[in-house]
């Protein structure tokens, strides 16, 4: 009799799946198998059988671009049908170490969706032929060990990054209608005769279930998979904090939290019908609040070198794909608008928007913004005091400064601890990091900046939405076009427009509505001014300088005054002292050395809701 070997050892010689081998021998299709008991047995050399199934819909022939992955977060589509940039060898990485619950935090749309889904296809059992989507990518050339996890484990996937309703009813019913549909997609529980607990399958997939039994979902159903598969399943939450952050916004935080709680502690922690566990989101969630007890949780932030290439571009994927679509003269502009973020020590692109930039053709525009909500900006500003607003004028101007960053923020925080705003900004994307300290309390001491061009247009754009009561949408709107133009006269026929509506607007004009003035400016003149306040040239201090970066446009200077219960010529007498003081102190002293040409100057004087605006 001819020497034979086992399926495992076929699966091997093919590199491909036990399973799959088991299905060609119960198909026919290997020449000479036999069953041996409940075994199969296959005669050593025989050859692979090979897939007749369809694998792609484009015609050999063509030589056309594979389309962009414009929303696409399934990785057989993904990888079939698009451009696909390989990020496989997360799976080595993960392999090689093996934590039992992995949390990636990294800002929305970097691709933690379709990374998850890869996992997924990777490691789920499933009748189809999976391998396939893998034999021509990075993770299949590492050999044999890596292989042979493929198909091989039962997988729970729930993605609630959809999960964005206004109510915790609401909410809540979408959640238990997603954990629903998983149930139903393991329908081979429904008939299975070893699980220990099959009242509780009906239970759910009858929609019979109450809160309660929704929060021991995990828990159950890793068991159910566990007792029928004879493999513990790997459980997959995707997007895990896109409803807590709804609770924050929604006033429903705490019944969020308490579910997501229950539900992570029932499926992640300590629980033997589990092999692996993989997260992701934009937060870390304080341990305390989430992951409660669960020691086995293995964070990986956006300050972590460990899997820092996999979720974004890199400079070299970027630049392979600007060479694809025949656009490698535009590498630059993509570094200026979507370069620039920092995971690790590893320099990333913007994925969603380095897509769409070639999608638009080439054209530069803030893409990632509309992709969801920027209200932490709008919260940061209804609560901010001097130091937020000077760190925010300090991000308009291009400049870094140092803070402390804690990777565990929670949302309710952002109100609570104004310095734990930076790190919400971090995690989210609307900041990079320059340089990392340790700091005492086992945080980090980083110097951090706006990214790229386009975030510092989300910051423009709420900024100015915001501040809508000092810096008027239209008069924004009006200076922008000046300055855009290089029209001097309506530069300043607007800005004196500017100064008289803004203050107007208020009974009172103290430290909130100055600063709000500084950063409005800084949002509306969208860094064409390096914007000061309070500094000194020639003899004394100024109130603000708005200095130009070039030297074609005009510069500005504007002196402040106030009191209390002014005549219309009392008024008008005041902001011609204003105006006067800026050239008795030769305010101007320090743009004229630097070049600057032509300087308005603008003297004001308020007094209540009453204000004049006196020009040179």
């Amino acid at each position: 009799m001819a020497d034979m070997m086992s399926v495992k050892e076929a699966a091997v010689r093919w590199s491909i799946p036990e399973s799959l081998v088991t299905r060609y021998c119960r198909a026919g299709r290997v020449a000479g198998a036999v069953k041996n008991g409940r075994a199969w047995q296959i005669p050593v050399g025989t050859q692979k059988p090979k897939d007749i199934r369809k694998t792609s819909n484009m015609p050999a022939q063509t030589a056309a671009k594979r389309p962009l992955p414009i929303g696409v977060s399934d990785f057989r589509i993904a990888c079939d049908q698009y451009y696909y940039i390989d990020k496989t060898l997360l799976i080595k990485d993960f392999i090689d170490e093996r934590p039992v619950v992995s949390l990636f935090t990294r800002p929305r749309r970097f691709g933690k969706t379709l990374t998850m889904d890869m996992l997924r296809t990777f490691f789920e059992q499933s009748d189809e032929d999976t391998s396939r989507y893998f034999t021509d990518k990075k993770i299949w050339s590492c050999g044999d060990v890596y292989r042979s996890y493929q198909g091989k484990y039962p997988v729970i996937f729930l993605s609630f990054k959809d999960v964005k309703c206004q109510t915790w009813e609401e909410t809540y019913d979408l959640m238990s209608k997603l954990i629903r549909q998983e149930f139903k997609r393991h329908s081979e529980l429904a008939s299975s005769t070893v699980i220990t607990n099959p009242d509780y399958y009906r239970k759910i997939v009858s929609e019979t279930a109450t809160e309660n039994d929704y929060m021991l979902s995990l828990m159950y159903l890793s068991q159910m998979l566990h007792e029928h598969h004879k493999v513990a399943p790997i459980i997959i939450i995707d997007e895990y904090d896109t409803p807590i952050q709804q609770g924050h916004a929604c006033a429903f935080y705490d019944k969020i939290v308490l579910f997501m709680r229950n539900m992570f502690s029932g499926g992640l922690k300590d629980n033997r019908h589990l092999s692996y566990g993989f997260l992701t989101g934009i937060l870390r969630v304080a341990k305390e609040s989430i992951f409660s007890g669960l020691n086995n949780l293995c964070v990986n932030s956006v300050l972590d070198n460990k899997y820092s290439q996999y979720f974004g571009f890199t400079p070299e994927e970027v630049k392979e794909m600007a060479a694809y679509y025949g656009a490698s003269e535009k590498y630059d502009e993509i570094c200026i608008w979507y370069d620039g973020y920092r995971f690790g020590k590893t320099e990333i692109f913007n994925p969603w928007s380095v897509i769409n930039y070639f999608y638009r053709d080439c054209e530069p525009r803030a893409y990632w913004s509309s992709t969801g909500s920027n209200d932490i900006i709008g919260e940061i500003l209804a609560g901010a005091d001097e130091d937020i607003y000077e760190r925010l004028r300090t991000l308009l101007h291009g400049e870094s400064f140092t803070t402390l960053i804690d990777t565990s923020v929670i949302y309710p925080q952002v109100k609570k601890n104004p310095s734990s705003i930076y790190s919400f900004l971090l995690v989210a994307g609307y900041l990079k990091v320059l340089n990392t300290a340790p700091a005492f309390s086992g945080d980090f001491m980083c110097e951090v900046a706006l990214p790229n061009r386009e975030i510092a247009q989300v910051y423009n754009k709420e900024i100015l939405e915001k501040l809508d009561a000092i810096v008027p949408q239209s008069i924004a709107a009006a200076i922008q076009e000046a300055i855009y133009t290089n029209n001097a006269a309506a530069l300043q026929k607007q800005l004196r427009r500017f100064l008289l509506e803004s203050v107007s607007y208020h009974d009172t004009v103290g430290e909130t509505f100055y600063h709000g003035l500084i950063l409005g400016l800084c949002a509306m003149t969208n860094n064409h001014y390096y914007i000061t306040s309070n500094r000194e040239s020639g003899e004394g201090r100024y109130g603000i300088q708005l200095m130009p970066r070039d030297l074609s446009v005009p510069g500005i200077l504007i002196e402040l005054k106030a009191a209390k219960n002014c005549s219309a010529d009392e008024l008008a007498a005041l902001a011609q002292t204003a105006l006067r003081q800026i050239g008795i102190k030769m305010y101007d002293m320090e743009m004229t050395a630097k070049g600057v040409v032509r300087i308005f100057k603008y003297g004001v004087a308020f007094s209540g809701k009453h204000v004049e605006v006196a020009t040179d």
